[in-house]
């Protein structure tokens, strides 16, 4: 059965998922995390893909991209061959890193960018590690800070002041549109999230 084609998100903003080969461990020291930023600032640059946010999680990596020109799937798999290359090496094995492909949502809308992005911080807190402001490696401390590869200038836009985006981050989210797995939605499904 073909492969079913990504949704083009009419915003060029997504959220993008990609996870360790069988949920395996895709980061083991501080070394392996700070490779994986670097491919991240690099394909960025070079593919013009924007990162507004991100989570590198033990066994999986959440992100919030814009791709205007197209270049997601190129600038996906760059990092990924590039950071399996590293890893394998490293610890001497073969094969597998990531799982299948990433996976990637359409954001379409301002409510599920500020949804995502509470969710995608949140991760370490939901995981029971430590809230998102103490975790190391998300990018909740580049809010408002323009010498990072990190844009957050759409959140501080839409949020507002420091104080105003660590209430926002503590707030309650509505995890359940965030399940990728959940599989197609009615308008009634709509019109509840919209209402929350």
């Amino acid at each position: 059965m073909p492969r079913q084609a990504r949704k083009k998100s009419e915003t060029g903003l997504y959220h993008l998922i990609t996870k360790g080969n069988g949920g395996q461990i895709l980061f083991y020291d501080r070394a392996d995390h700070l490779f994986y930023l670097s491919l991240l600032e690099r394909f960025s640059r070079e593919f013009s893909v924007i990162v507004h946010a991100y989570c590198l999680m033990n066994n999986h990596v959440h992100l919030i991209v814009r791709d205007i020109n197209g270049n997601i799937s190129t600038f996906m798999r760059k990092i990924d061959t590039a950071y399996s290359m590293f890893f394998n090496k490293k610890y001497e094995r073969s094969g597998h890193v990531f799982q299948d492909r990433f996976r990637s949502e359409v954001i379409s809308s301002d409510n599920y960018l500020l949804t995502s992005f509470r969710y995608v911080l949140n991760n370490p807190q939901k995981a029971g590690i430590c809230s998102a402001e103490e975790y190391e490696w998300n990018s909740f401390r580049f809010y408002g800070d323009s010498t990072s590869f990190v844009d957050t200038g759409i959140f501080t836009e839409l949020i507002g002041s420091r104080d105003e985006y660590r209430a926002f981050i503590a707030g309650e989210n509505d995890d359940e549109c965030m399940e990728f797995d959940s599989g197609k939605h009615d308008d009634e499904w709509g019109s509840k999230i919209i209402q929350k």
